[in-house]
């Protein structure tokens, strides 16, 4: 047995060397392949070494070959700059000398060039802002030029400037008719004979027109002044030669005139009060018609009794006199006390009908300043918020509260005024009435207490 098991290790162990001497042979081989595939490689990789450096080299060449050339360009220029640096030297020089060469050839004509600039800058603002200029156009077009120039004028350009300053002068002492374009409100032009007294007005049929400067246009202003003076300008310009007619002028050459077509008028500054303002027309209008109604109830009840006054012992119920004395006919038969209380009571009885609406007359007249007062309140209320939103900087922001708050006080005190009045009318006619009731009732009582002590 042990024979057996001493071979079958034997067998084993041969049977093993010989497989590792077969894979020794393998992997042996394998390396052989490796390295000379490794070999293969470093020759490639060599040959693209030198490739590459082959190219840088060549590259290399071509930069250095540029950088050569920008060097040789900035040496150009740099001589260049230098060149031209020494001209500009040179020419500010020279120009130097020109200005002391022209100061010395102008000598004092220096002072003229400076007066003339002057003078036209002055006077271009004046003249193209003068309604001449509506007449003689185009005379700014030389004073704008003279007032920009940098060289010396012309002997012409001075005649020039000297025929605009004498045409301005001569021309402001005159009353001159001359036809001229007028714009219309809807912007279309029309023909038109215009008067031009002096530098300071333009009438056409319709009154005044201004000469707008900008535009070069004559336009009839928005809101003419009072009729009066209107009537007057128009009458002014279709005067007959040598006929003298008074005008009213605007010494500033329209500045006046236009401030009036800014201000405002009765109806506008009516609806300035805003909604208080129509309160107290409304309460205004109910007071007035009250007082023409009381006014002609007790006209009408006065005379009747009037009327019945001359006729005591016939009384009539249409009349609060007639209606008291019916009162005593039929009471004649009482003691004096009875037919006093009775007479009493029938004037009492009428007072009211007499003293209706002037109490009401009377509270319109207390409210209406007070709404005025709430109106200006309000108003200030307004302007303050304007103020607290927009500053102080613009005034007419708060124009419209402004005028509410004083609009709204003129209202309540025209109000106030005539119907307080009114009230003071109706009262002294409705005291007349009871006056004459009373008179009348103590006549009677008298007259009755007599008979009882006959």
């Amino acid at each position: 047995m042990k024979k057996v098991f001493k071979g079958l290790v034997i067998a084993a162990a041969v049977t093993m060397s010989a497989g590792v001497c077969l894979n020794a042979a393998a992997d042996t081989a394998k390396l052989d392949q490796l390295l000379e595939q490794v070999k293969k490689n470093r020759v490639a990789d060599a040959k693209l070494d030198a490739a590459r450096e082959q190219e840088f080299m060549s590259d290399r060449a071509d930069k250095q070959a540029l950088l050569n050339k920008a060097k040789a360009a900035f040496a150009a220029e740099e001589a260049r700059r230098n060149s031209l640096l020494k001209q500009f030297a040179d020419n500010d020089g020279k120009i130097t000398a020109k200005k002391i060469e022209l100061d010395q050839a102008k000598g004092t004509l220096g002072e003229m060039f400076g007066i003339v600039r002057g003078t036209a800058t002055e006077t271009i603002g004046s003249i193209a802002q003068s309604n001449i200029s509506a007449q003689y156009t185009g005379r700014e077009a030389l004073l704008k030029n003279l007032s920009v120039a940098k060289q010396l004028p012309t002997i012409s350009e001075l005649e020039e400037l000297w025929i605009a300053l004498q045409t301005e002068m001569t021309e402001s002492a005159k009353v001159a008719k001359f036809e001229a374009d007028v714009v219309t409100p809807e912007g279309s032009k029309t023909k038109a004979t215009l008067v031009r007294v002096g530098s300071f007005n333009l009438i056409d049929d319709n009154g005044y027109v201004l000469y707008n400067a900008e535009t070069k246009e004559v336009a009839p202003l928005r809101k003419q002044p009072e009729s009066f003076v209107v009537a007057d300008a128009v009458a002014f310009k279709n005067a007959a030669g040598g006929e003298l007619k008074p005008v009213y002028v605007d010494p500033t050459g329209g500045g006046i005139l236009k401030m009036k077509t800014q201000e405002q008028t009765l109806e506008q500054q009516y609806h300035a009060g805003g909604l208080v303002g129509y309160v107290i027309t409304a309460l205004l209008a109910i007071g007035l018609l009250i007082a023409v109604i009381r006014f002609i109830a007790l006209s009408g009840a006065q005379s009747k009794i009037n009327a019945q006054l001359k006729d005591l012992t016939n009384p009539k119920s249409d009349n609060a006199l007639g209606r008291i004395l019916k009162v005593y006919h039929d009471n004649k038969n009482v003691d004096v006390e009875n037919l006093e209380l009775k007479l009493d009571e029938a004037v009492l009885r009428e007072t009211p009908s007499i003293d209706a609406g002037i109490g009401i007359l009377k509270l319109i007249a207390a409210v209406g300043p007070l709404l005025g007062l709430l109106g200006t309140v309000l108003g200030m209320i307004g302007a303050f918020q304007m103020i607290t939103l927009h500053g102080t900087g613009d005034p007419k922001i708060m124009a419209n509260s402004i005028s509410m708050a004083l609009v709204t006080t003129v209202q309540g005190l025209l109000c106030a005024l005539p119907l307080l009045f009114l009230h003071s009318l109706l009262q002294s006619k409705a005291n007349s009435v009871l006056h004459i009731l009373d008179e009348q009732s103590a006549g009677i009582i008298a007259a009755h207490a007599e008979k009882e002590k006959a």
